[in-house]
């Protein structure tokens, strides 16, 4: 038990020791690969009418420790995520069917709260929808999440280094899957990866977990007024803007596994 914490301790001091370097290392990526993400739509800065999402950028395999680690910047929001496992599992949490699977979301500042607690929830419905854990069974899958900043978006953002980090580590999925945040303003006015001042501005903030294969929803999470046709306003909005994620994915792994 000692052993384990000691461990545990050590791998969660790295992801948070790790995080200042990956977001030097994601600001020079952004400026290499700032032709990649305007052919995408995710590349102009500022926001225009014509830009629906903020600059993407995302550095895999960052930490030692973990079987699997990706930084994903969104913004000026950026996650730390790191994978450990298919590992051996504590007998009270084994399922003997299938992998179990844990997320950990840690703020940028202070302990875990209530907050942390529900987008845990959130991320952990998610990834139980994708990961094949019946091919593991009696194992542990743990996601560790970092909160390096957090500039508006940052569920959408967390599932999607999430996402980067669980490929990483090789864990089987059945497909990818991306988070897509929606506000609506008190015009009725669509606005696609909110800032944390258009959050706050907002009648109501939608998330939404789609995945790759048919942009099927996996998760829904939201917050304020709104009605049953911007309900699927957004939803549609979501599904085309996953698109570009999605397309964020592959140009990124290409990327990586062209220059090894």
């Amino acid at each position: 038990m000692v052993t384990q914490s000691v461990r545990s301790a050590r791998c969660r001091a790295e992801v948070i020791i790790a995080a200042a370097r990956g977001v030097g290392a994601m600001e020079e990526e952004m400026h290499t690969d700032a032709k990649i993400r305007a052919e995408i739509g995710t590349g102009c800065s500022p926001r225009g009418p014509g830009c629906s999402l903020r600059h993407f950028a995302c550095e895999q395999n960052l930490l030692s420790r973990p079987d699997g680690s990706a930084s994903f910047l969104q913004g000026d929001t950026s996650v730390l995520a790191g994978v450990y496992g298919p590992a051996e599992v504590k007998v009270s949490k084994e399922i003997f069917n299938k992998a179990t699977l844990e997320v950990i979301l840690r703020p940028k500042i202070g302990l875990p709260g209530v907050a942390e607690k529900s987008r845990e929830r959130l991320i952990r419905n998610t990834c139980e929808a994708v990961v094949l854990g019946t091919l593991h069974p009696r194992t542990s899958i743990t996601v560790v999440l970092q909160v390096v900043s957090d500039a508006g978006s940052l569920l959408a953002c967390c599932l999607n280094a999430a996402c980067m980090a669980l490929v990483d580590a090789g864990v089987p999925m059945r497909a990818l899957f991306c988070g897509v945040t929606c506000a609506l303003d008190s015009d009725g006015t669509l606005v696609l990866d909110p800032t944390s001042k258009q959050e706050k501005e907002a009648r109501a903030v939608l998330t939404f977990a789609l995945d790759s294969v048919e942009r099927k929803l996996l998760m829904s999470s939201t917050k304020g007024l709104y009605s049953d046709s911007e309900l699927q306003q957004c939803l549609a909005a979501a599904q085309a803007a996953s698109q570009h994620v999605f397309r964020f994915y592959r140009e990124s792994l290409q990327r990586r596994y062209s220059k090894s």
